[in-house]
């Protein structure tokens, strides 16, 4: 039988089958990793996303029949280790995706290489409190350890310390922490008469995510004012916790279920009251839309919750489609570097940001479409810093095109890396929603 060169049809993910012990079985592993990486050695297609693809062709390239049998099995985990799962490769390149006969999932292999380290006991300490995103936020923002925090984080000698005894590179730009936390201050409208319309629900509730609550609360109060503004009711979900995606791309899966047991009975109600359950953090957004249900795909709850579970543009041009959303903005914004996180690109729902950007009159939007190298903490990493801004460096020109007023990326952490990258810049950083809010001349 000969195979196909490639497929028309749409991608079609399959579920993590984590019940399965040969999901487990290190052996099996090996012998797919074997057989995806010789597809991929094949095609390189993927050669300038990441670099998981580079250093997997550098190994057969190097090796000494040129192949992947000259590959030693245990030089695997050095591209395991390059991926951040940002996902590009599966939804926007791979030919090869189910229901491909090949049936590649590339990012969900590295996964299962991922967790199975993770099972062995070979996951650093510094990788574990990195992904503890609650616990580190709760601890980092105590009135006036938050301050010691940020002044320690901006220390050179202190960085250095961090660099050789942690291996967070001295030379990667660390969010701020607040001492206002979004959730204890947010002050949500649910007092606006619900207007359900074609496309979308009529009232909306927030999920702040870690990274809103504890270090850019701003933009969660933005959010809350542009949907004041459009009159829209909002309420905050009553308690939650961390989304799970950072325990995911550590590999740490029993760690995500814990994490879905106490949020999904939360968002769950909601989503059956009604609600559009809105994210700003792209990540956490794709987190509910897509892995928990690839992970859990017989539980009802998690099913409703990604739903239920909106981009806040995605939202607010729904909103527009429905001729609900005010589009009488009072001040130009000028011209706009915007960045499409790559957990936005594989939602699959068109570039609804800079849709809404380009509705302000007097606003130049030039858009960027590539992977910016960070990660949620890939790029913090000492031995991985240098490659993210490797990768992130055609971005960084891109973005510094016709010297803009704003550089803005939906996932708060990416544009934080691009301004790092770009360097002396009179360019603002301003989240997209922050944007629309100075638009409406809030």
């Amino acid at each position: 039988m000969t195979a196909r060169e490639g497929s028309l049809e749409a991608p079609q993910r399959h579920t993590l089958a984590t019940a399965n012990p040969l999901f487990w079985d290190e052996a099996a592993l090996n012998q797919e990793l074997h057989r995806v990486f010789d597809i991929c050695h094949g095609c390189r297609r993927c050669v300038s996303l990441c670099t998981s693809f580079p250093t997997l062709f550098d190994l057969v390239d190097n090796s000494p029949t040129l192949e992947m049998d000259g590959v030693k099995t245990e030089d695997y985990w050095q591209v395991v280790d390059q991926c951040y799962l940002c996902d590009l490769c599966f939804m926007t390149k791979c030919p090869y995706v189910p229901p491909h006969e090949w049936a590649l999932d590339f990012p969900h292999l590295m996964l299962r290489a991922k967790a199975i380290k993770f099972k062995k006991g070979d996951t650093a300490l510094r990788d574990k409190l990195l992904s503890s995103t609650d616990a580190m936020g709760k601890l980092a923002t105590i009135p006036v350890v938050v301050q010691t925090v940020n002044a320690l984080n901006k220390t050179p000698v202190v960085r250095a310390v961090m660099d050789s005894a942690l291996g967070i590179h001295k030379d990667r730009v660390l969010p701020e922490y607040t001492g206002a936390k979004f959730r204890a201050h947010a002050k949500p409208n649910a007092g606006f008469p619900v207007k359900h319309g074609q496309r979308t629900p009529g009232k909306v509730a927030i999920y702040a995510t870690c990274y809103v609550n504890y270090n850019e609360p701003g933009i969660g109060h933005d959010l809350l004012k542009v949907l004041a503004h459009n009159e829209i009711p909002a309420r905050l979900v009553e308690k939650e916790a961390c989304c799970g995606m950072p325990k995911l791309e550590l590999g740490d899966l029993d760690a995500v279920e814990r994490l879905k047991n106490v949020n999904i009975p939360q968002l769950a109600k909601l989503a059956r009251e009604g609600y559009a359950i809105l994210s700003a953090v792209p990540s956490c957004t794709l987190m509910y839309k897509q892995e928990l249900p690839l992970m859990f795909p017989d539980d009802a709850d998690v099913k409703a919750v990604g739903e239920a579970m909106w981009d806040p543009f995605e939202y607010l041009m729904a909103r527009h489609q429905d001729g609900l959303l005010k589009t009488e903005f009072k001040q130009p914004l000028g011209k706009v570097s915007y960045h499409i996180a790559c957990h936005l690109r594989v939602q699959n729902m068109g570039q609804k940001t800079r849709e809404m950007l380009q509705l302000v009159p007097e606003t130049t939007v030039n858009t960027v479409e590539r992977c910016s190298g960070h990660d949620g903490t890939w790029g913090v990493k000492s031995e991985f810093f240098a490659n993210s801004m490797k990768i992130g460096r055609p971005v960084f020109k891109a973005m510094a095109n016709n010297t803009p007023d704003y550089i803005s990326s939906d996932c708060a952490i990416a544009a934080r890396h691009i301004q790092q990258g770009m360097g002396d810049t009179p360019a603002r950083k301003e989240h997209p929603i922050t944007l629309i809010r100075l638009a409406y001349g809030l």
